[in-house]
């Protein structure tokens, strides 16, 4: 009977063990605020945050993830690049793609899920323009836009509220800190080198599960 329950637990798309129903497939929307630490943190400055994420829940308790964040203007690039279409504006973005997975506990039958992650993650610090055509059909090249990357390590912490009686939707909050080394251009007021960077990202979430 126990090995009949594990592979209906790994087979089935909505599972209910220990009277807890979840969901494998979580889809998360999120927005918040991006405070750069480490050495960048005379360098950027704190800014917005948006997010999406994805998470397989292969288990009651554990989940894999995969993310993408992105920052608005942390390095405060505000130059401008002269073009047959006019001068077209440069700004910075700051992005994230974080890979790993998490241990969830939930609580109240899983009105509350308070969970807790770890995993690598990939840093990229870029320049672009502002393309002065909506849907692409030409594309201004920035030959002088900086870029400059590198991999590290996240760790996450938080939770989040079931809105309906059914758990597709929730909301929450977390705290993500990002470690890792960039290297490349110089941006903004990044040198050319090496740095060790550090972010701590604190956001709201809205969570789709089916």
């Amino acid at each position: 009977m126990r090995k009949l329950l594990t592979a209906l637990l790994m087979l089935g798309g909505t599972d209910e063990v220990f009277g807890q129903e979840y969901y494998r497939h979580n889809v998360t929307v999120s927005v918040g605020g991006a405070m750069p630490r480490g050495e960048l943190r005379n360098l950027f400055s704190d800014s917005f945050l948006a997010g999406v994420e994805y998470g397989y829940r292969f288990h009651r308790n554990f989940q894999l993830d995969a993310g993408f964040d992105s920052v608005f203007g942390a390095a405060g690039v505000n130059d401008w690049l002269p073009t047959a279409f006019g001068n077209l504006r440069i700004r910075d973005y700051q992005t994230f793609i974080p890979f790993g997975g998490r241990v969830i506990l939930p609580l109240a039958n899983e009105r509350i899920n308070i969970y807790g992650g770890l995993g690598g993650a990939y840093l990229r610090y870029s320049e672009r323009i502002k393309q002065p055509f909506r849907y692409g059909e030409i594309r201004i090249p920035c030959d002088v836009c900086a870029a400059r990357d590198g991999f590290g390590y996240y760790g996450i912490f938080g939770g989040s509220f079931a809105l309906d009686s059914g758990r597709h939707f929730r909301v929450g909050a977390a705290t993500r800190v990002y470690r890792g080394h960039t290297s490349g251009d110089p941006l903004g007021a990044t040198p050319p080198r090496e740095t060790t960077d550090r972010w701590i990202n604190v956001f709201g979430s809205f969570t789709v599960s089916f």
